[in-house]
């Protein structure tokens, strides 16, 4: 079973990189929390999760122990696969992820691309006493300059498959009368008012 892997980024995209360990090119499932963490051509280190099926043999790289933990606690919930938990990874931070489980805010879960009531209400009922070290009460949103926040929340909705000329007026209006916005409740807004 492959735990880690240390090497240099031979490609990066949103969903997924390619980790070049010593000649060999490893091609690794990412969630956007971690692709934006991995400069091309770069050394970098990922925690791998192996999923071995009949047809495939996938790997997912996670920036840290706790994403990868809670990928794993996500995949572990009947009807949640690797791609739905990724999309959920991309789509909300952990802090975010444990907060609705907590307060049990289906609503929230259901952000994610493919994951409907039922799914999420399995999510919530599933992870409830599983979930507690992963939110953070203190959480500080962290605001950036506009130009980085738009164009983190355009590629975080595209890699949920909403194309970039859609969202980009909406992003341009919300920005407009809210400077201070995080990406977080930008992508809300944004997936709210398409």
């Amino acid at each position: 079973m492959i735990f880690s892997l240390q090497g240099t980024v031979q490609e990066l995209t949103p969903t997924y990189a390619v980790i070049n360990v010593q000649g060999v090119g490893y091609y690794v499932g990412i969630s956007l929390m971690t692709s934006q963490t991995l400069v091309l051509n770069q050394q970098t280190f990922l925690f791998i999760q192996q999923i071995i099926r009949e047809d495939a043999h996938l790997l997912f790289g996670f920036n840290t122990r706790s994403e990868k933990e809670m990928f794993n606690l996500l995949i572990s919930v009947n009807g949640v696969g690797a791609v739905s938990a990724l999309i959920l990874l991309s789509t909300l931070s952990l802090d975010e992820i444990a907060s609705a489980i907590l307060s049990g805010n289906s609503a929230l879960i259901q952000k994610a691309k493919g994951i409907g009531a039922k799914t999420a209400e399995r999510i919530i009922v599933d992870l409830k006493d599983k979930v507690q070290k992963y939110s953070d009460p203190n959480a500080n949103i962290s605001v950036m300059a506009d130009n980085k926040i738009k164009e983190e929340s355009l590629s975080a909705l595209e890699v949920l498959g909403i194309p970039k000329r859609t969202s980009e007026k909406i992003a341009d209006r919300i920005i407009k009368q809210n400077p201070s916005i995080s990406v977080e409740e930008l992508v809300k807004q944004i997936l709210k008012n398409i």
